[in-house]
């Protein structure tokens, strides 16, 4: 690639060469603006992703221990699953105007779902067998919930994290491109109005080391919280 560059195989304005794109990083960086723009994405995918996990969980657990809530949940989570979130956004601007709430909401939203049936599936997924053997004791329902269900589901769980992290993260560039002043996905966008490939490109491989850093997040969490394992 750089080579291509050097050579003037590849026209710099539609591929500017790795060189450029961490000169661009660089001068991003030493003027600060780079560090505003990471920082607002991070606040965004955090406070969305905390939101839409908390409600995921609540509703995927729920659907895995009650037959009630099973027989309303899935097929309205079936139902709205498929449905691309970044096209509810218009709808959410309505809703809560072009600022914070409606990007928070998009991606709360699109969290949401992949968490509720992921903590759907591993609460489903404990073996019956452990619970009867807890009920053979005469645990309360809670201390069955809290001691046996909740730890043999934590694996599925947080498996479905790291699918509802790498999505919050797209939701949140997408998102960003609509009236956001600061954020990787506002760099990228006004990076491809001025045709500034580089920094288009230097805002690329900010997100491919923000999807890295969440997975290093989440294998740490993961570790600590199945250490038992």
């Amino acid at each position: 690639w750089q080579a291509a560059s050097a050579w003037r195989l590849v026209n710099p304005l539609f591929l500017p060469s790795p060189a450029e794109i961490g000169n661009a990083l660089y001068l991003l960086a030493a003027s600060g603006e780079l560090w505003l723009h990471i920082a607002a994405s991070l606040k965004r995918i955090l406070l969305g992703w905390l939101l839409g996990t908390a409600a995921g969980l609540a509703v995927g657990v729920a659907i895995g221990l009650s037959s009630l809530a099973r027989s309303v949940g899935v097929p309205l989570v079936s139902a709205l699953f498929p449905i691309p979130k970044i096209a509810l956004l218009p709808l959410f601007i309505l809703w809560f105007g072009i600022g914070e709430p409606s990007k928070l909401a998009t991606i709360g939203l699109g969290v949401f779902f992949p968490t509720a049936v992921a903590a759907f599936g591993a609460v489903d997924g404990v073996p019956r067998s452990l619970i009867r053997m807890a009920q053979s004791f005469g645990l309360p329902t809670v201390d069955i919930v809290r001691k046996v269900v909740l730890p043999g589901a934590l694996p599925g769980i947080l498996s479905g994290f790291r699918i509802s992290a790498s999505i919050a993260l797209i939701l949140v560039v997408a998102a960003e491109m609509i009236n956001a002043q600061h954020g990787i996905g506002a760099l990228v966008l006004f990076a491809g109005n001025l045709m500034r490939t580089d920094q288009l490109l230097a805002g690329v491989v900010v997100l491919s080391v923000l999807g890295l850093l969440v997975a290093w997040v989440l294998g740490q969490l993961e570790r600590r919280l199945l250490r038992w394992r």
